[in-house]
């Protein structure tokens, strides 16, 4: 009986470990990437500055300058508090072209928020894998078709490129 128990506790200690580590390549995506992963490195990305706000979603990715979390001055308080050292930054959309489900991929490793309507949209889905050049993280949002804000936080540098497209 004591050594199930060693095993079983060990197999519990352990099981977050291996739960935490995220697959590695471009193929582990859940579906494919490779309209988002083009929209993330393309040349011709808009430069945004935290708080700016956009007419409507742009045709290509975007470029979002991050600043320290006190200077971001998020119109929310974001779900997942940032840890010290990182970069935080919002911009907001007037309209969505339509309502849908939309892809929200990031170049690279943050939290992100999805404000609509006065309140956070969850992720339908989400698909993320490391050693992928130009895309870390991509999630599902239902969007309907009014204003709505993307708050990024927890970023380790001071911009990240994000595309924002119709889910394929």
């Amino acid at each position: 009986m004591r050594k199930f128990l060693l095993a079983a506790s060990l197999l519990l200690v352990s099981a977050p470990a291996l739960a935490a580590e995220e697959p590695s390549g471009c193929d582990k995506f859940k579906w494919p990437i490779d309209h988002a992963r083009a929209a993330l490195t393309a040349p011709d990305r808009a430069k945004l500055t935290s708080g700016s706000e956009q007419a409507a979603l742009p045709s290509t990715g975007i470029t979002l300058a991050l600043v320290t979390p006190d200077e971001a001055k998020l119109p929310t308080p974001p779900e997942r508090a940032p840890k010290d050292g990182t970069f935080a930054g919002f911009t907001s959309f007037r309209t969505a072209p339509k309502a849908g489900l939309y892809t929200i991929s990031l170049s690279a490793g943050a939290w992100v928020d999805v404000v609509q309507d006065g309140r956070f949209l969850k992720p339908k889905a989400f698909s993320g894998a490391t050693d992928c050049d130009g895309i870390r993280k991509t999630m599902k949002y239902e969007l309907s078709a009014s204003p709505f804000v993307l708050q990024v936080t927890g970023a380790r540098e001071n911009s990240i490129s994000v595309a924002i497209q119709p889910s394929e």
